[in-house]
């Protein structure tokens, strides 16, 4: 099956063609656009390693989003690997507060799983950045603030591929404008009709470990 490697879960698949001159607003609700809008069930593993590589921790999940629902939901189940009891169950909606922090032990957020910054207001353009390169792709850079500055979340920084409107990496910042934790994809994988990342890594700056995210599994529901 082939693979394509380097576009984040934001984007599924490509964005339509969006004119010359985006804004980063047309840019973000391409991404949005592009979510499954009937129900799916992504599976998976969540693996936590430390600088030698070596396995901290490792986590099952289920992860369904629906879209259609009103307000729109995610719901998300963690297990220890391998074995079959809840540890933690989530239901994220949109509009809606995401939980602040990780899941579980990991560097994944639930603003990973609930791709919430795709909704953030004040999209634009990074002028100074333009132009930087995401594993060889050259990229235009978009800054998003969070919807609530009580959070002590700061802005949210996004690569997205300058040709096609992929988006290539996240960085979360915190209050000061400091980066704290970053998140990318590294293979694209076909799922019956679907393509979408099937790995991606997100790790916390300075912390020596490093979150791989796997989808295993998509089926409509």
């Amino acid at each position: 099956m082939k693979i394509l490697k380097y576009s984040l879960i934001c984007v599924w698949c490509a964005l339509t063609a969006m004119g010359a001159e985006p804004t980063a607003a047309e840019i973000l609700a391409g991404c949005r656009a592009m979510l499954p809008t009937r129900p799916v069930e992504l599976t998976g593993a969540i693996v936590l390693r430390n600088r030698k590589g070596i396995v901290k921790s490792e986590y099952d999940y289920t992860l369904v989003l629906d879209r259609s629902a009103k307000p729109a939901k995610a719901t998300v189940e963690i297990r220890t690997r391998g074995e079959t009891n809840v540890l933690k169950q989530v239901t994220l909606t949109r509009p809606g507060k995401v939980p602040e922090g990780q899941v579980m032990d990991t560097d994944v957020s639930w603003l990973d799983l609930a791709l919430d910054y795709l909704w953030w207001p004040n999209p634009r353009f990074e002028a100074e950045r333009e132009g930087e390169s995401i594993h060889g792709q050259k990229c235009m850079v978009i800054l998003v603030d969070p919807p609530d500055t009580a959070s002590g979340l700061g802005a949210m920084r996004l690569w997205t591929e300058k040709k096609n409107g992929y988006l290539m990496q996240a960085e979360q910042m915190d209050a000061s404008g400091k980066p704290v934790r970053r998140l990318w994809g590294t293979r694209v994988k076909k799922f019956g009709n679907r393509w979408m990342a099937n790995v991606l890594e997100t790790e916390t700056l300075g912390s020596g470990r490093r979150t791989k995210i796997t989808v295993e599994s998509v089926r409509e529901l």
